[in-house]
């Protein structure tokens, strides 16, 4: 059976099987008994996750074409294979489960997003992206890169970038080289007063980083909180505790943005 590549789905389908070994390697690092892919497309991957022992095993497919390719191809994934849009469906399994997949890159930063939501279930996620997306996503203070994804994802998850991923691993040939992260469930949270104005608060002094905080979250504390020299900084030289910090000195009692609803539209670069 054949299939067609869809644009529209962002479809680069992996077929280098020693980055699907890499992946796999990384992934059985940690012990796993219920594992989802996001994604599988034509199954490059999937082909050694259902050779994982042990384990309860779910693919997510929004490509009805792919569903039925992927039934086919691997007898195997009879029964494991939900054909839905990863962004709109409940939690795959009970209890706790790992994420892995060659990300659509259209939607890579809105699956992590998902991810947030099921962050109490998921303590591993290890993914493949667009390596500028990837490098965001790991990025400290004071890069360049280190933005809104970076401080959203690092509140709860250790990240790690793992390794490159060339053009030539995938048909087709993306324009852009692309990395693997491994995503690892921290241990302990940082202390905010909530999470929803936590996210604002990032938000917002990203929306306009190039502008000192003082200007930037003018709209979100007080005149006399906003005269400490701590103002000074610009959003990317703020540390994610010191952003949970300031989530006990705004002026606004709640936020209504949940990280469900979180769109990464573009930081303004502004002065």
């Amino acid at each position: 059976m054949q299939y067609t590549l869809k644009k529209s789905l962002g479809q680069h389908f992996l077929k280098d099987e020693s980055i699907c070994q890499r992946i796999v390697t990384n992934l059985q690092a940690y012990p796993i008994t219920q594992l989802v892919e996001v994604g599988p497309g034509a199954g490059a991957l999937t082909k050694y996750l259902l050779q994982i022992p042990d384990i309860a095993f779910t693919a997510i497919e929004l490509d009805t074409e792919k569903v039925n390719f992927l039934h086919s191809t691997f007898p195997d994934i009879k029964g494991k294979l939900i054909n839905a849009d990863f962004l709109h469906i409940k939690p795959p399994f009970e209890g706790r489960f790992v994420v892995v997949g060659n990300f659509p890159y259209n939607i890579s930063s809105q699956i992590l997003f998902k991810v947030l939501d099921w962050k109490d279930q998921v303590p591993v996620v290890i993914g493949m992206f667009q390596k500028e997306v990837a490098q965001r996503i790991a990025a400290g203070p004071g890069s360049k890169v280190y933005g809104i994804i970076s401080i959203l994802i690092q509140a709860y998850y250790e990240v790690e970038y793992l390794f490159d991923v060339p053009p030539e691993s995938f048909n087709p040939p993306p324009k852009v080289m692309s990395g693997v992260i491994r995503l690892k469930r921290k241990h302990s949270a940082y202390t905010m007063k909530s999470e929803k104005l936590f996210i604002q608060i990032v938000k917002t002094a990203f929306n306009q980083r190039r502008k000192m905080l003082r200007n930037a979250l003018s709209g979100m504390f007080s005149a006399e909180v906003l005269a400490d020299s701590f103002f000074n900084k610009r959003a990317e030289q703020v540390s994610i505790e010191e952003f949970a910090t300031l989530t006990f000195k705004t002026n606004l009692i709640h936020s209504v943005q949940s990280a469900e609803s979180i769109t990464m539209e573009p930081e303004d670069d502004s002065n």
